[in-house]
């Protein structure tokens, strides 16, 4: 039987070096793969592009690859709570490319697909529309957006098995399947690793043919971003 296993994170960033491109899934401060985020902090990888929907916050997600200047470029959608991400952004350190959501997951799963490019209706007329191509269609006008090309995807999941089939829960949902098979390796890091076979077929969210590496997570923070809670009388 096939297994995806390795023994820990060290062993899934196998291969990751200078100047890649990371997929790395979740939904502000939900569904990140903290392991290998900090690991990619310990490797000390160099002027590496990320391709997620926020940049974290400045002590904890991708905000830790900020602090030690370890990107060159974010590609991303929502980055209003990261301090340290606006100030290099300012003052000219930090590439930044902003998209809408919707395209940003769309790119993500047209590089799953393998379709090169899409069009949608989503910034055209806007300064996100400079340089690309556009087209109409049903009386609308479209630009042409391409599929991201990555090195690695870094993805958390709830549940997997030893096989990489993938289970999500939540808000970890958003981001995560769709990079699965989006870059030339997928690593998964989940909360309960399992023998193959144990996931019902009718549960799983990600076949594990779209994962190269999966590992057994551990002491996850799973920090709020923005706590909000009712005032007690």
């Amino acid at each position: 039987m096939i297994t995806k296993t390795v023994p820990h994170v060290e062993a899934a960033c196998e291969g990751v070096k200078d100047h890649m491109t990371f997929m790395l899934g979740g939904f502000g401060l939900c569904g990140i793969p903290e392991n290998c985020i900090l690991q990619l902090v310990k490797l000390n990888v160099q002027d590496v592009t990320c391709i997620s929907n926020n940049a974290g916050v400045d002590d904890f997600g991708l905000g830790l690859l900020l602090q030690k200047r370890q990107i060159k470029k974010m590609i991303s959608s929502y980055v209003g709570e990261n301090a340290e991400f606006e100030r290099q952004m300012l003052s000219g350190e930090l590439e930044v490319e902003l998209i809408p959501q919707g395209t940003l997951a769309q790119r993500c799963k047209a590089a799953q697909s393998g379709i090169p490019a899409f069009y949608t209706p989503a910034g055209y007329g806007t300064e996100v529309a400079e340089g690309k191509e556009a087209r109409e269609f049903y009386g609308k006008m479209h630009i042409m957006e391409r599929a991201f090309k990555a090195d690695f995807a870094f993805i958390k999941a709830w549940k997997g098995d030893t096989a990489g089939n993938l289970v999500f829960k939540g808000t970890a949902r958003n981001f995560n399947p769709n990079m699965c098979g989006a870059a030339k390796i997928t690593v998964a890091e989940v909360e309960q690793l399992l023998p193959a076979g144990s996931l019902d077929p009718n549960d799983i969210h990600v076949p594990g043919i779209f994962v190269q590496r999966i590992f057994q997570g551990e002491n996850y923070e799973k920090r709020i971003e923005n706590l909000t809670v009712r005032k007690r009388n």
